[in-house]
């Protein structure tokens, strides 16, 4: 177990993570809630994503009239990327970003299947296939055990930032080590390019120190993660991507709040998932103005390069699909539905059930 597991293990132990008559006191003159929740993100709460978190809180704790608040703890205080769904589970933090897409095991599928969705239009097609998927195959459920989510997340399209040289054709990836999520790095590894796999949260460094040559990412990290100070080219390559599971409670959280407060909860889901999305968008937009004044270069990608390489994703999702065979999962059918819904537009047929995986 690590140092930093530890101490927040210890320190939540000793000031209680989830307390009903034994919570903190309340500021002067504000009441105190029954139930008080720790939130976590390795995220500072500047950040699009702690921005959309912090509207999702007041407006649960509005609607549960003051009975429930959150103590959150941003900036990785707590929670980290590759363990985080672990350390939910363990009650380093009662609510907090899970990133399962960086999980070092325990979540293959969850994982892998955020690369089938090749063709997908936009962020609530994202979620609304995952939630099909989801509520149709019981393993997405099997890896999410002792965890109850309260939000997925989609997410705008990445492109690659790179530090000296542009994108201009598929053969310019040759040679360049780029960060890249796990869905991505198979198909870069074909066109000779060099990805690895880190927590967003170290790219900047890596970048900053010429570790890694790019990164593949959504405009929007070009202002909200600073990028722009350390890699000025930006091609839009369209990488097809998925939603995951990205916000949890854990179990022994949940089992000791009343049947009203959880369905609170699960009636926020929406609501969460919509700020989520609108900060996204707004960041990507944003992203993109300030990259042009701060001396980024953007460039498309030629249409037929593009189709080129939407082939060799898909290919390569269907591979990893195949592959999952592995570890004792039949990721074959989860990439068939995945693609299904995605071609005939039906994914927002699909009604999520109330506690969803």
């Amino acid at each position: 177990m690590r140092p930093k597991f530890l101490f927040a293990a210890a320190a939540l132990a000793l000031s209680g993570s989830l307390t009903g008559c034994g919570a903190a006191p309340a500021p002067q003159g504000q009441a105190q809630a029954e139930y008080t929740l720790t939130y976590a993100s390795p995220y500072p709460p500047s950040h699009p994503f702690s921005r959309a978190d912090q509207e999702w809180m007041a407006q649960v704790e509005k609607a549960s009239q003051g009975r429930l608040a959150f103590r959150p703890y941003w900036s990785g205080a707590l929670l980290s990327s590759d363990m985080s769904m672990e350390e939910i589970r363990h009650g380093v933090a009662d609510i907090g970003l899970i990133t399962p897409i960086y999980a070092k095991g325990g979540a293959h599928l969850l994982r892998v299947q955020s690369g089938f969705y090749g063709g997908v239009r936009d962020i609530g097609e994202q979620i609304a296939v995952y939630d099909c998927l989801a509520a149709r195959f019981p393993g997405f459920g099997r890896e999410l055990h002792g965890l109850h989510v309260l939000a997925v997340q989609g997410g705008n399209f990445p492109g690659v930032l790179t530090r000296t040289r542009p994108i201009r054709h598929l053969e310019d990836f040759r040679g360049l080590r780029l960060r890249a999520q796990s869905d991505a790095v198979d198909v870069l590894k074909q066109l000779g390019a060099d990805p690895v796999n880190m927590p967003m949260s170290e790219v900047y460094s890596a970048l900053a120190k010429g570790v890694i040559d790019g990164v593949v990412a959504p405009a929007d990290t070009i202002k909200s993660l600073h990028f722009s100070e350390v890699a000025k080219h930006f091609t839009s390559i369209r990488f097809s991507r998925g939603a995951y599971p990205a916000r949890a409670v854990s179990d022994q959280a949940w089992r000791r709040l009343p049947p009203d407060l959880q369905r609170l909860l699960i009636a926020s889901r929406k609501d969460w998932e919509a700020a989520l999305n609108r900060e996204l968008i707004a960041a990507e937009a944003a992203g993109i103005a300030f990259g042009k004044t701060d001396g980024v270069d953007f460039s498309p990608l030629p249409a037929g390069e593009q189709a080129r390489f939407d082939r060799l994703y898909n290919a390569d999702a269907f591979g990893q699909a195949q592959r999952l065979s592995q570890v004792g999962i039949d990721g074959v059918p989860v990439f068939r539905a995945a693609q299904q819904l995605i071609t005939t537009g039906t994914a927002h047929q699909c009604a999520p059930t109330e506690d969803r995986p």
